[in-house]
């Protein structure tokens, strides 16, 4: 089976991607429905075929299960199948094999971490999208949506020891972090880059793409523009561990964020950090100017890189 389907398509491979997380998540839903029952009760499985898990505070346990599960099923077990079946060495094709230096992941860590200005702003711009009178049962749809993930995530990061945020860290942060990009990034990046031969055109698709699964219509272009960073950044460096720990940052301050809130010490909600439009703009400039110019500097060491490592093959050395 390894291999099976290395010379196949970019089309078909695409179709593959698609079965085999859904069918990945079927069986991880069914696997997680069934251990919940020790662990939560005998009334999960019931309640999870009936009406569903209502979001209250006491269930929230129970979601973090169900998600943890529908994380591993959804990303990190599918990118491990496929990258078997599409290729010789699961290693080799995803690029875990490529070593990263310290200098490179603490300019990613720097890039994440610089860019958040931008994408709030351009989160506040995307928020503030009005569609046509004629879809407006659509629109209504869309912001119930929104303010339903809005609201579950925000009880999904509640934390008041330091087992729990560590505990989100791990849920939200890590899991989340390797699984998607080993996915989006390790594999259908990959497809696109195969398929067009542009990197650029591969890395813009498969970011849309990463940012049209989460479902969240208003939130969906900043974190289109955070999914082409983590591309480039896959890209330039050739390790895909350079993206996992970029999303890994990117996470872990939103996690950490609503903790600091959550006992005090943050005296702003998270989710209106930048909300001052009259000022966000020039914060967002000066955003896109340190990330413009870090990206472009991240893109010459690697390329540098490159150049050395080539330099010492064709001396022998």
């Amino acid at each position: 089976m390894k291999g099976i389907y290395q010379h196949t398509h970019p089309l078909s491979k695409l179709f593959f991607v698609a079965l085999a997380a859904l069918g990945c998540l079927l069986v991880s839903v069914i696997i997680a429905a069934l251990t919940a029952m020790p662990l939560f009760g005998p009334n999960v499985l019931e309640t999870m075929m009936g009406a569903g898990v209502s979001f209250d505070e006491s269930n929230i346990p129970l979601l973090k299960y169900l998600q943890l599960w529908q994380s591993i099923g959804l990303f990190i077990i599918p990118a491990l199948l496929l990258a078997f079946v599409f290729s010789t060495s699961v290693w080799n094709y995803l690029k875990m094999n490529k070593r990263i230096s310290m200098g490179s992941t603490v300019l990613a860590g720097f890039i994440v971490l610089l860019s958040g200005p931008l994408i709030s702003y351009v989160g506040i711009l995307n928020a503030e999208m009005d569609l046509p009178q004629w879809l407006s049962g659509l629109e209504q749809w869309m912001r119930q949506s929104e303010d339903q993930a809005g609201t579950l995530t925000k009880m999904f990061v509640k934390a008041d020891s330091i087992g729990i945020l560590l505990y989100n860290v791990f849920l939200i942060a890590l899991i989340p972090a390797i699984g998607e990009e080993f996915l989006f990034r390790g594999v259908v990046q990959r497809i696109f880059l195969d398929w067009t031969k542009n990197k650029h055109i591969a890395i813009w698709i498969s970011a849309i793409l990463f940012s049209a699964l989460h479902l969240q219509f208003y939130g969906f272009i900043p974190r289109a523009l955070l999914g082409a960073i983590f591309g480039y950044l896959f890209v330039w460096s050739g390790s895909i561990w350079l993206p996992v720990i970029a999303h890994f940052v990117n996470n872990t301050l939103a996690v950490v964020a609503y903790y600091l809130y959550g006992v005090g010490t943050l005296k702003t909600d998270p989710e209106k950090l930048g909300a001052d439009m009259q000022n966000a703009w020039i914060a967002a400039l000066l955003s896109l100017i340190a990330v413009v110019s870090l990206m472009a500097y991240f893109y010459r060491i690697e390329r540098r890189k490159v150049g050395n490592e080539r330099s010492k093959v064709e001396l022998g050395l």
